[in-house]
């Protein structure tokens, strides 16, 4: 924890009354909250950045697009427009963002949305033809203006939610309690290895009501790093060193991995969604090869006139139940169509 940090301590009361006081009016419906009659899923954290809300948004995109027709909505954080935007395949991440670009480009037929107003977002989506037959809210676990059917909260291995404090001298947006919300809890980012002790010990920690359902998930690194023209064996990067240019909240798990594999590299780091200036970017183009996230991609590569850039794919895994966590999830959109 930095200076500024403990320093703004006195703060955090303060934070914990308004968003207390917040949920309490929704939550005895002094605020209203919209509520749709058709699928409706939000993926979020109580803390901010840095539990994966990406991977996972991916992944319920792969199990229900041959299913349904599955529509994504993000705020579009960082982006240099306003309102509502569909994001196409030619958009840039300046325009809707670099996460939502991120969805496009992986799934080309899905239908995806930015608009920090998610009710407004909502409305211009389901007027589409063909209309999205259920929609993923990208961090919306706290947007309380739209009531979905079903809250996916995710929780970092390595800094649980009961483990931090409020902001601005800890990480989380809301008081803990604020779990209770949520259907379906998943502590990300998990060592491959972790036990059954160990997930019950966590499982204690985070007080899962019987209601709520817990899984845990660890990030998988592809084998092979990708630019716009192909792919390449992670291996053939051991010959020479490159820049690892990282713009995400925690980048120590690709760091460790990449070491782990013996792999030379420079580390650049950028903070997270951030948007390269002029000089950063001539900076950048001065390195022979660089690889990079693939959110970061999305931004670099157009930006850079260089072409030996590279991304490393990463997906979410369930270390176990993830057939259950799937059954959960098309039981919903199933029954809620």
């Amino acid at each position: 924890m930095n200076l500024l940090r403990k320093i703004l301590f006195p703060i955090v009361p303060i934070y914990y009354a308004v968003t207390w006081l917040r949920n309490v009016l929704y939550d005895f419906g002094i605020k209203a909250s919209k509520k749709y009659d058709f699928p409706i899923i939000a993926v979020g954290n109580l803390s901010v950045g840095g539990t994966g809300k990406s991977p996972m948004v991916e992944y319920l995109i792969g199990l229900l697009k041959n299913e349904i027709n599955v529509g994504t909505l993000s705020r579009g954080y960082k982006r240099e427009t306003k309102g509502f935007q569909l994001v196409q395949s030619s958009s840039t991440a300046r325009e809707v963002g670099d996460e939502p670009l991120q969805f496009k480009t992986k799934f080309k037929n899905v239908t995806v949305g930015v608009d920090g107003n998610r009710q407004r977002g909502i409305a211009n989506l389901r007027s589409l033809t063909p209309k999205p037959e259920t929609i993923i809210l990208d961090d919306a676990y706290q947007h309380r203006k739209v009531k979905a059917g079903l809250y996916i909260l995710l929780t970092a291995y390595y800094n649980l939610y009961t483990s931090d404090i409020l902001l601005p001298t800890g990480d989380l947006r809301e008081p803990r309690k604020g779990a209770r919300r949520a259907d379906i809890i998943v502590v990300t980012k998990c060592p491959i290895g972790i036990s059954d002790k160990e997930k019950q010990d966590i499982a204690r920690k985070l007080n899962i009501k019987d209601e709520q359902s817990l899984f845990f998930s660890s990030i998988s690194y592809g084998k092979d790093l990708m630019c716009s023209s192909g792919s390449r064996s992670i291996d053939l990067f051991k010959e020479s060193s490159f820049a690892l240019v990282t713009g995400i909240a925690t980048p120590k798990p690709l760091l460790d991995y990449y070491h782990s594999l013996g792999l030379k590299f420079d580390h650049i780091n950028f903070p997270d969604h951030h948007n390269f200036s002029d000089k950063e970017l001539i900076e950048l183009e001065k390195n022979k090869c660089i690889v990079t996230t693939e959110k970061d991609y999305t931004r670099l590569a157009s930006e850079l006139s260089m072409k030996n850039i590279w991304y490393q794919p990463i997906e979410m895994q369930f270390l176990a139940d993830k057939e259950a966590f799937e059954d959960l999830i098309l039981k919903y959109v199933k029954e809620d169509m």
